[in-house]
């Protein structure tokens, strides 16, 4: 399995970005899905999650709640991050990851509960 993500990069306080993480293996629905990031100096925290599936249930940090969105294109084997109103405390590296046996309902915020990541994007926020 392999996590590739992208679409990370510069942007101004109040700016959007949106994410992406393709995904190659498995059959990606079966694939419960986040996206952790971690700021210089601080430790990899929880921000989004999406069941498998049809994503029927998602999860956000208190932090992005209401800003950002996560969802998953099945048919296109890739999990999204949509983020609006960034702020520069959003400023990390974004990690996608998949946990390949996810509950049948819900999501996982904590990270030991997934298997593979991918290699990071960079967001910066600029104030």
């Amino acid at each position: 399995v392999q996590l590739q993500a992208c679409g990370g990069g510069l942007v101004q306080a109040g700016g959007s970005l949106r994410l992406s993480c393709a995904v190659s293996g498995r059959t990606f629905s079966s694939y419960g899905m986040g996206w952790f990031r971690q700021a210089p100096g601080k430790e990899r925290e929880f921000v989004s999650a999406i069941s498998r599936s049809g994503g029927t249930y998602t999860n956000y940090a208190d932090s992005v709640k209401g800003r950002f969105t996560i969802y998953r294109d099945n048919a296109m084997s890739t999990l999204y991050l949509q983020m609006n109103s960034l702020k520069p405390e959003d400023t990390a590296v974004y990690y996608c990851a998949a946990d390949d046996s996810p509950p049948m309902f819900g999501t996982r915020r904590f990270s030991s509960g997934y298997d593979y990541w991918g290699q990071g994007t960079l967001v910066t926020v600029s104030s």
